[in-house]
């Protein structure tokens, strides 16, 4: 039962930090901030950007609690790639908050640079720690479909950051800068959603597993039944 409470905690998280920011899209004066153009990080810069952080922190929670709930039912090994990728994740998220987004007109600032290397980590590792678990266990039977949902959460979060990298690497040619190449804000709030769906799909992958029992596991060794030997006396 303890992989689906661990699980559950972290849905219950996520869901709460997916109404938060989307009540700072409609409520003053957040609302007022061009989503298209302005990224998630410019909330925390504002009247009511207490919401961003505590959204952002409990994101950050669920995820954690969610990685616990994915070891705690085998999906994954506590010292895997996929759990190390999903830390990143976490550590990224809290990195946001810790070291806020920063006006770069009135000059270079360390914290700045540091809040832009944790939305980096945060962004990427996700999709990471979905691949990592996700493909082996598409070779698991009995968790293919739910491993199969956690790779396209992977994939597609992914997908939703090439517009980023098209920005970067296209930058030195096209002389646009990379944030304003692309409706950066749009893109974030996109590759945002996509990441929560996947932390989502993880949490239910857990709950799954956990049903099936310890024996289930593809990391703990299955009973063997006992075998009978004759014994000539």
């Amino acid at each position: 039962m303890i992989p689906r409470h661990l699980a559950g905690l972290g849905v219950a998280c996520v869901t709460a930090c997916l109404a938060l920011f989307a009540w700072l899209h409609v409520a003053p004066p957040s609302s007022l901030l061009d989503w298209e153009r302005r990224t998630l990080s410019q909330y925390a810069l504002l009247d009511n950007g207490w919401a961003f952080d505590l959204a952002t922190l409990l994101l950050a929670a669920g995820s954690a609690a969610v990685l616990a709930g994915l070891v705690r039912a085998g999906v994954v090994r506590a010292r895997s790639g996929a759990a190390v990728a999903l830390g990143l994740w976490v550590a990224g998220l809290v990195g946001v908050v810790v070291f806020e987004k920063h006006n770069w007109a009135a000059g270079p600032s360390v914290g700045g640079d540091v809040h832009r290397v944790a939305s980096l980590l945060a962004f990427l590792s996700l999709p990471v720690a979905a691949l990592a678990a996700g493909v082996p266990g598409l070779r698991r039977p009995g968790s293919r479909g739910a491993a199969a949902a956690v790779v396209i959460g992977g994939v597609v979060s992914l997908l939703c950051f090439t517009p980023i990298l098209w920005a970067l690497i296209s930058e030195p040619w096209t002389g646009v800068r990379w944030w304003r190449a692309i409706p950066l804000g749009g893109v974030e709030r996109l590759l945002g959603l996509a990441e929560v769906v996947t932390v989502l799909l993880m949490a239910r992958w857990a709950v799954l597993n956990a049903r099936k029992g310890p024996a289930s596991s593809p990391h703990r060794p299955s009973a063997q039944p006992w075998r009978t030997l004759d014994v000539d006396g």
